[in-house]
């Protein structure tokens, strides 16, 4: 075999494909953009949808406090009577990536509605690092760090994490995991917690 027809032969139609193939995978294994990526046409097509049905059980939490990059200091226990959704995330985390841009869509939806608060905490505390980050994607979501501990039964060390408490501050959901939480079965689950 002549060394143009080897060549020839090595590029085949089925050898290229299969190094695009491998090229993608070690992409997905390596590049935190690719994964999130390829989680967001996931989610594109209908999976990862949030079970609103386990929330069932309701769950009393510990105060925490939270600071945005303002300086301005919420509570839990201050937003009793309100809804709070509460995304724990990173920004090398490439699941919490993916799941940004559903969580941003849902609070445009929902960002008028009074009863509805929604806290986007960096686990890392690096406000510096992670509110620059938010408005580089054009994303208008509140972004806050944590300035006292975390119960663990609110965050257990996996990211992304979401919560949800009702009026009452009792914790009625949690999510362990990317989701698509701009579902129209999440609005309506959050909207008839905060009794629209």
């Amino acid at each position: 075999m002549t060394e143009k027809a080897a060549s020839k032969k090595w590029f085949s139609t089925g050898n290229v494909l299969n190094a695009l193939f491998f090229a993608a995978i070690i992409a997905v294994l390596f590049v935190p953009s690719a994964k999130s990526l390829l989680i967001r046409g996931l989610m594109g097509v209908g999976l990862f949808q949030p079970k609103t049905e386990q929330a069932a059980s309701s769950l009393p939490i510990k105060d925490v406090i939270f600071r945005d990059i303002a300086g301005r200091i919420i509570s839990l226990s201050s937003l009793k009577g309100k809804v709070v959704f509460i995304n724990f995330w990173a920004t090398w985390c490439p699941p919490c990536l993916a799941e940004l841009p559903a969580i941003n869509t849902l609070h445009n939806k929902l960002s008028n509605n009074p009863n509805v608060v929604f806290l986007i905490v960096d686990v890392d505390n690096q406000l510096g690092k992670s509110v620059p980050f938010i408005k580089k994607y054009g994303y208008k979501l509140p972004v806050f760090e944590t300035i006292t501990d975390i119960p663990s039964e609110m965050l257990s060390g996996s990211i992304p994490t979401t919560l949800v408490i009702n009026k009452q501050g009792l914790m009625v959901f949690k999510h362990e995991g990317v989701a698509d939480y701009n579902s129209d079965k999440f609005i309506e689950y959050l909207q008839k917690l905060a009794g629209d």
